[in-house]
């Protein structure tokens, strides 16, 4: 269990509504549709009505510091059934580079990759008290685009399974590329705190408002806080 699935859950039944298109950039089809994902007639581009309010904050702060940027959506609602799916594509893929066959692994080899499956991945549970973050409808993962239409340098890719993945990784660089990924980050992090929203301690991409891990981090902050997570998971869309 992680630490952020202590917390309780009391869940607002706030409905999922569509990110709207015109406001984001959303790529069609989403990225884990690509690698084969079944979303089983459910979209990735869909938040609770809420945590969509706050983006569309964010959208506004990125707006007054960067008029030419815009906010690039790569998943937000993802059913249990596809957390399953990219962890169990995550596993073979480490297998695939490791030139490892997945059938004839030890225990304690299939232990030690799922280890490393498990740090950027969430258990695909079904548990109504431990939910992944994104069935929750309150997780989002993004990152930023220019005046150009190209991707911001964010010195790493979205569920990169690599020290950069770490929000502060280039923080203490202090060559020109090095520093202006961390600014990049900074950005990305100021916008979307600004709406209320807290990252991921070891993802630089997501973030969430209303879920186990917001409450968690509110209550690192503010110990007497006691903040309790608002979505569970999402039943149906």
């Amino acid at each position: 269990m992680k630490p952020y699935q202590i917390i309780p859950i009391i869940d607002s039944q706030e409905p999922l509504v569509a990110i709207p298109d015109g406001e984001f950039i959303l790529e069609n089809p989403s990225a884990y549709v690509k690698l084969g994902a079944n979303y089983e007639g459910k979209s990735p581009y869909f938040l609770r009505e809420e945590v969509l309010k706050r983006l569309m904050k964010s959208k506004d702060k990125l707006t007054a510091i960067k008029p030419h940027w815009q906010i690039k959506i790569f998943d937000a609602y993802r059913p249990v059934n596809v957390q399953q799916f990219m962890v169990d594509y995550t596993f073979n893929s480490i297998c695939s580079d490791c030139q490892l066959e997945p059938n004839l692994l030890t225990p304690w080899e299939k232990a030690s990759i799922y280890d490393e499956v498990y740090k950027i991945w969430a258990i695909p549970s079904d548990n109504p008290l431990t939910p992944p973050p994104h069935s929750t409808g309150s997780a989002i993962d993004l990152t930023l685009v220019d005046e150009n239409g190209f991707d911001v340098d964010m010195g790493g890719e979205i569920d990169e399974l690599s020290e950069r993945s770490n929000p502060n990784y280039y923080k203490n660089k202090t060559n020109p590329e090095g520093k202006l990924c961390h600014q990049n980050r900074q950005i990305l992090l100021e916008i979307m705190s600004y709406g209320g929203f807290r990252r991921h301690l070891g993802e630089w991409w997501h973030f969430s408002y209303g879920d186990q891990m917001w409450a968690w981090l509110q209550n690192l902050d503010t110990p007497n806080l006691n903040e309790i997570a608002k979505y569970g998971r999402v039943i149906d869309n």
